[in-house]
């Protein structure tokens, strides 16, 4: 009877703590799924920069793309788990550094590189909900777009870089584009670019990503402004 009854008592003890870690998995999954992301990001940078140089042109572009939607979608997971942190902030940071900022030397190797890349550190307002210059997600998504539809002609991307210098370092105002967090269409235009990065050719999906990007420029508050 007492080793029926000791039996019983571990086998309660042995539930009560595997629901005790499922709880501690849980949120630890609810804290990190962000950062996850943001992780993510980073390694496709990386991978897109291996891609590069050694000459695998396609493939790195197309992780640039990939990055881009893991970009936007690390900041709405954190958000809607309530995990915002400033880890998670300076993870995203980096990620962006990595994927829209080193990731393009190999592509743009010329006098414009290295202020591009200083450039993509330095989009923040200060202003709640809004940058100061253009998001370096945008004009890395234009430039490796026109970098495949081009098949990498330098003279244009340097050009191209130059111009995206410029709305960079523009005084213009450019609101957090929270798409997964806004109206149903930009949900629909999210769900497009997943489409078009994994079941599209890559002509098709560039077109789709340049469009995305340029509408973001010319159309900042009016289109992509969270609160339209």
């Amino acid at each position: 009877m007492l080793i029926l009854l000791s039996f019983f008592q571990n086998a309660n003890k042995l539930l009560l703590n595997e629901r005790a870690n499922w709880v501690h998995l849980k949120e630890f999954a609810r804290k990190n799924a962000a950062n996850a992301l943001s992780v993510a990001n980073m390694l496709m940078g990386m991978a897109s920069i291996l891609c590069s140089l050694n000459g695998h042109h396609h493939a790195s572009c197309w992780l640039v793309l990939i990055g881009y939607l893991l970009d936007l979608a690390d900041g709405a997971v954190a958000r809607q788990l309530n995990a915002c942190s400033s880890l998670g902030a300076k993870l995203d940071d980096f990620a962006d550094f990595t994927t829209f900022g080193i990731e393009l030397t190999p592509k743009l190797f010329s006098t414009h590189t290295h202020i591009y890349i200083h450039m993509c550190l330095l989009f923040s307002a200060g202003i709640p909900f809004m940058y100061r210059g253009l998001p370096c997600i945008y004009s890395s998504a234009i430039l490796v777009c026109v970098s495949l539809l081009t098949g990498g002609n330098m003279a244009v991307l340097r050009i191209l870089a130059v111009a995206m210098i410029l709305f960079m370092v523009s005084q213009n105002f450019y609101p957090h584009d929270r798409v997964l967090e806004s109206q149903a269409w930009k949900k629909v235009v999210y769900i497009g670019g997943v489409a078009m990065v994994f079941c599209s050719s890559f002509p098709p999906a560039c077109v789709y990503y340049l469009l995305w990007s340029i509408s973001y420029i010319l159309f900042p508050t009016t289109l992509w402004s969270s609160k339209v």
